[in-house]
């Protein structure tokens, strides 16, 4: 099998992935196929066929005015947009432009099939196998993040619904509910923010396994520090990372208010099954429905990881500051506590901070 050198392989080319390209650029490595001489290399590969990672597939009536928590990627920010833009056509260009402009040199499509240990490599390397060829890498980053794996749960009934189910990761806009009566399970900032938007246009019926507790603080930088650490201690003990919200509970949000100022912010337990024309509820009555939206969030997309056999019995990795502690040539970003866009950005960039440090003890040892 022909194996491609490299030092680094970035699998993911959202926030996280370009982010860590953009810092080992900047501490001197070369994206592979530029590589010449004894130069450190890199390379970023994308199960995509254009740039923009998550953000070209969000759903339409996603505006820039309403997404919650841009940031900026590292060293070029974000053009002026206009806030009735959608979002998934002005940050995907931002994302090319981004590439372009640092020639990351992008390997795309290229979807990577497994991660596992070279054993018969004396230079203790990870095989990348893709359906493009094998990368032989020191490190890889994994910033695969969470949208190729929408989570849908399972109730009694859910295969007998005539109407339609669909997760967020398949919703376009309001309008094709228009009339219709939409039940929206989930308790997130989708959610929320579907329910705002599909109620002007349709009867909600909002369900959530467990009460809101609601929180009249704005979601400063203290609550985000706590939740931060909140899952960040999961994914040390090996957990499976959690959501912010289930370590903060729920914070007002402009599309909460919205909702609760037009009488539709109501809240229902969570149904007991669902049947052919709609959910059957725990006190036993029944209520119709049209559609059934599964705002139910998403899993680390890491099943390509599972040839390394780290996933522990509670179900997770065991990662600290990004690190696979059971891996060290293994770091994940953009999981656990650098989900969000400015965490995945920092993610990166420490990530390359530890790597930069083995590489130059590598050389020192060397000399």
């Amino acid at each position: 099998m022909d194996r491609q050198p490299v030092d680094v392989a970035v699998i993911g080319a959202g926030q996280a992935g370009l982010s860590a390209a953009y810092h080992l650029q900047r501490r001197g490595l070369v994206p592979s196929s530029r590589a010449a001489g004894e130069a450190e290399t890199f390379v970023v590969l994308d199960a995509n066929d254009r740039a923009g990672g998550a953000w070209q597939h969000r759903w339409e009536s996603l505006k820039m005015a309403t997404v919650n928590g841009i940031h900026e990627l590292p060293g070029f920010p974000v053009p002026p947009a206009d806030p009735a833009a959608a979002s998934r056509d002005i940050l995907p260009a931002y994302f090319a432009e981004y590439e372009e402009r640092f020639a990351l040199d992008v390997q795309r499509p290229v979807v990577v099939r497994a991660v596992r240990r070279d054993d018969g490599d004396a230079e203790g390397r990870l095989l990348v196998e893709t359906d493009r060829g094998t990368w032989a890498a020191r490190y890889v980053i994994n910033a695969t993040g969470t949208w190729t794996r929408p989570f849908w749960p399972h109730y009694r009934g859910q295969e007998r619904f005539r109407g339609r189910q669909l997760h967020v990761a398949d919703y376009v806009s309001a309008e094709e509910f228009a009339g219709r009566r939409v039940v929206i399970v989930g308790a997130g900032v989708s959610a929320l923010q579907l329910l705002d938007e599909i109620s002007r246009l349709a009867d909600t019926f909002w369900v959530t396994r467990r009460e809101p507790q609601w929180i009249e603080e704005d979601f400063d930088v203290p609550a985000r520090v706590a939740a931060i650490a909140g899952v960040e201690a999961r994914v040390r003990e090996g957990l499976p990372p959690g959501s912010v919200i289930s370590v903060t509970g729920m914070h007002w949000t402009p599309w909460a208010r919205a909702a609760q100022a037009r009488g539709v912010l109501v809240r229902h337990p969570m149904f007991a099954a669902i049947e052919e024309e709609g959910v059957r509820m725990p006190d036993g009555s029944f209520e119709p429905s049209d559609v059934i939206l599964w705002a139910t969030g998403f899993r680390a997309a890491i099943d390509h990881l599972s040839p390394l056999r780290l996933r522990t019995p509670r179900g997770g990795i065991r990662v600290a500051d990004g690190r696979a502690l059971d891996e060290p040539r293994l770091f994940l970003i953009g999981y656990g506590p650098s989900q969000s866009t400015v965490g995945a950005n920092r993610a990166g960039r420490d990530a390359v901070r530890a790597i930069a440090a083995d590489l130059a003890a590598r050389e020192a040892s060397a000399a």
